[in-house]
């Protein structure tokens, strides 16, 4: 069954698949959960049947959700530190709930958009023959 969107080339999509993922949706039809829990990837799509059980996110959304976390809060950590000189544990408390709320927000759409990307590519068991 084939819903997905061509990008110019005739291949899939890579954008929309990624952004699917990132809404935590099916790559393919942009309808179905991709997810069931927090982090725990469907073995298919309830909608379009799309496979979903051979994608290989494996580490690669937590070394994203880290590098930009990291990113983000160390620039501003120092901005915070320089022109407020706030008590340390103020300091060290608000940053530990940014980051840790931060975290909590990234690491499931950037595994929906990893899966995403690897779905448009055909990468793995995602080729046009599944």
């Amino acid at each position: 069954m084939q819903t997905y969107t061509t990008d110019a080339e005739g291949g899939r999509a890579r954008g929309a698949a990624m952004l699917r993922g990132w809404r935590r949706k099916c790559p393919n039809c942009g309808s179905g959960p991709l997810l069931k829990s927090y982090l725990k990837v469907n073995d298919n799509c309830t909608v379009c049947h799309q496979e979903f059980h051979h994608h290989r996110a494996d580490d690669g959304p937590a070394y994203l959700t880290i590098l930009i976390v990291g990113h983000l809060m160390a620039p501003l950590l120092h901005i915070v530190f320089v022109q407020w000189r706030p008590e340390p544990l103020t300091l060290f408390t608000i940053f530990a709930v940014g980051c840790v709320g931060l975290s909590l927000y990234l690491l499931p759409r950037l595994k929906g958009a990893m899966i995403g990307f690897q779905w448009a590519k055909e990468m793995g068991g995602f080729g046009s023959g599944t």
